[in-house]
């Protein structure tokens, strides 16, 4: 039976991360340096060649595809987005620190909403409805091959949910333009929606 490897990478820098503000569907685009910097991994290490790339609707993830797969016309997942911090959005830790509401955020309480945006909990149930329908629809037409360039909350929480090994979602954490490589096997998805974690993204380029 076939197999479906799905490569799950994250966007370029920009610089409102950098500078320690929550960004999440605010749509800056890639720093300079976010964008040099894809542009050397990608010179200098190898990314995994695809038949079709999924991706986030905000800049810095369409950015990231030109430059990364820029012979492949990516499509576009609205519910690919990043959590909506709402009017936390723009803000540092710092700037919260009183907030109530914030502080209970911080220490996982998935059922508190930034005032306007969604809560965690809102945001997992999103984003894994829209991965498992992605997963299906590469069984119904048989492409083995993917990459979904997206935002890490997105890939850690993908990762923590269907991921083998078990992990946490921090234990996933990676840094820009890197990622991980999944095995879906139909027989295990369908008994108990699970994929196999089986490499970091990207890698040496073989000699």
């Amino acid at each position: 039976m076939k197999s479906y490897v799905i490569h799950l990478i994250r966007h370029g820098a920009i610089d409102e991360t950098l500078s320690g503000k929550y960004i999440g569907t605010t749509d800056p685009s890639l720093s300079d340096k976010g964008a040099l910097a894809l542009k050397k991994l990608a010179s200098e290490l190898e990314y995994p060649k695809v038949s079709v790339v999924f991706t986030s609707p905000l800049k810095r993830c369409t950015e990231s595809c030109k430059i990364l797969y820029p012979n492949i016309n990516p499509l576009s997942i609205a519910d690919l987005r990043e959590c909506s911090f709402g009017d936390w959005e723009g803000k540092t830790a710092d700037e919260l620190k009183d907030s109530e509401d914030f502080q209970k955020w911080l220490a996982g309480d998935n059922t508190v909403k930034p005032p306007g945006g969604e809560s965690n909990a809102d945001f997992v149930r999103r984003v894994c409805k829209m991965f498992e329908s992605i997963v299906e629809g590469l069984m119904k037409t048989g492409t083995t091959d993917s990459a979904i360039v997206t935002h890490g909350g997105v890939i850690m929480t993908l990762l923590a949910v269907y991921g083998l090994p078990q992990a946490k979602p921090f234990e996933w954490a990676m840094d820009n333009g890197c990622g991980y490589s999944i095995r879906v096997t139909p027989m295990l998805w369908q008994r108990g929606k699970v994929t196999e974690v089986f490499q970091k993204i990207p890698s040496e380029v073989e000699s």
